[in-house]
């Protein structure tokens, strides 16, 4: 099955443009305008993966990924004025899994989206590129706290934590080196194939609404800790 993608791009040539390159690349793309229009379309057609602009005509992109992101499971790739680091982080803040800034290198964002997939719960291992089907199951605990990979589920207690895709994929990377401080560079290698270029602030969005989502306080987080000067710490202790 070919990987369905809603892009959402008012821009008729770089959108046409960008699902041309798309599709030769064995995807399908269904393209939108408007974004009122666009939300009632992620709901309601379920794709794969949402390319999502920032600028749109009767709704902009952060008010859609705010409207579907408790009712959609799948990734949300967001597109960025460039430099505009409020945008990103506030996309980030939203649910959305991933940014990438304009104008848009094709065979960036191609990478950028097979990434995306390959960690994708909802997508299945044939798709993705992966053998989660064929692994053993990984589970974690620390006191009330449990992941699981193989499930790809959190529960703080009997609670279950609605995490999206690039928010689970952080919070198991820190609690499979629970105790150790993972940097920055040492995150976005992992996650995104990238360094830390100084720059980034999507890691710290990230541990923002982790924190908000696990009940740490943010302003004396003591279960993902700030190590200053070095990186985060998922801690081993403090889940009761």
């Amino acid at each position: 099955m070919k990987t369905r993608i809603l892009l959402v791009e008012d821009d008729e040539r770089l959108a046409e443009l960008t699902a041309e390159y798309l599709r030769k690349n064995d995807m399908e793309v269904m393209i939108e305008a408007h974004g009122k229009v666009a939300e009632a379309r992620i709901i309601d057609e379920r794709p794969d993966l949402v390319i999502l602009d920032v600028m749109l005509p009767g709704k902009d992109g952060f008010e859609i990924c705010r409207a579907v992101r408790a009712r959609y499971s799948g990734v949300i790739l967001m597109l960025t004025a460039r430099d505009e680091d409020f945008d990103q982080i506030l996309g980030l803040e939203l649910g959305a899994d991933d940014y990438i800034a304009k104008p848009v290198q094709p065979r960036l964002l191609l990478a950028r989206i097979k990434a995306l997939l390959r960690r994708s719960p909802t997508m299945p291992s044939a798709v993705a590129g992966d053998n989660r089907a064929a692994s053993s199951p990984a589970e974690l605990a620390f006191g009330s706290f449990r992941i699981s990979q193989s499930t790809r589920s959190t529960y703080l207690g009997k609670d279950g934590i609605d995490l999206t895709t690039a928010e689970f994929d952080l919070l198991w990377l820190l609690a499979r080196h629970a105790g150790s401080v993972l940097s920055r560079d040492d995150l976005l290698q992992e996650l995104r194939g990238i360094g830390f270029d100084g720059l980034d602030r999507s890691i710290d969005a990230r541990i923002s609404r982790l924190r908000r989502k696990l009940g740490d306080d943010p302003e004396n987080p003591t279960r993902i800790k700030t190590v200053r000067g070095k990186g985060y710490l998922f801690s081993k202790h403090d889940w009761q």
